[in-house]
């Protein structure tokens, strides 16, 4: 017996790989060569292509469908009928294939409902897409990102409270981690306060 769950009307095919503890929903298709990792949940009507990898706690909405070349990492968030894509000039009559642009969706970032990720782009660790954006460049870690195209508006902590900073540092008013900014990025700060760890 499997240790996860597929509802029955959904498909995974032979060759797919299923973490231990994933909950497979109503009217999903997972395709060969497709990784998804342990606790991960996906709603209805998801689809997960070949070439694809899920880190484990990955949650997936209804109506999503994950790519060839999308990596999401762990804890990465998708809601409802947020798109991906893998090619930027899409025809239908012309084959595309071996031109797929990769994107990857760093540990704990989370993208909102409707919200558009051109192909080719990072969004970074924590960082928050909001709903109806569309992502056309890479996003930093913590950054908070609205509008067409999407714009950075703020820093959002990694426990998903926005931050205000004041004389280029903040502490998060819920989890009371601390964070710098530097050089236009945010880094959070080990706790105590020191300096912030190297990448």
């Amino acid at each position: 017996m499997p240790d996860y769950f597929v509802h029955q009307s959904s498909y995974v095919d032979d060759g797919a790989v299923i973490g231990r503890g994933t909950k497979i929903w109503h009217f999903c298709h997972i395709l060969p060569g497709a990784v998804i990792g342990e606790r991960c949940n996906l709603g209805q009507n998801v689809v997960v292509m070949g070439g694809t990898r899920l880190g484990d706690n990955v949650k997936v909405q209804n109506n999503v469908s994950i790519y060839q070349g999308v990596t999401l990492e762990d804890d990465v968030f998708c809601g409802p009928s947020c798109v991906f894509t893998n090619v930027v000039n899409p025809r239908s009559h012309v084959s595309r294939k071996s031109e797929y642009q990769s994107t990857l969706v760093r540990r704990g970032a989370s993208i909102g409902a409707n919200a558009t990720i051109i192909c080719g782009v990072t969004l970074g660790e924590y960082s928050f897409v909001g709903a109806g954006a569309v992502v056309r460049g890479d996003v930093p870690a913590y950054a908070m990102m609205v509008g067409v195209p999407a714009r950075r508006i703020g820093w959002i902590c990694q426990c998903g409270l926005k931050l205000t900073l004041r004389d280029g540092a903040a502490s998060c008013s819920g989890c009371g981690a601390s964070y710098r900014e530097d050089g236009g990025l945010l880094r959070q700060l080990p706790r105590g306060g020191g300096p912030a760890a190297p990448d």
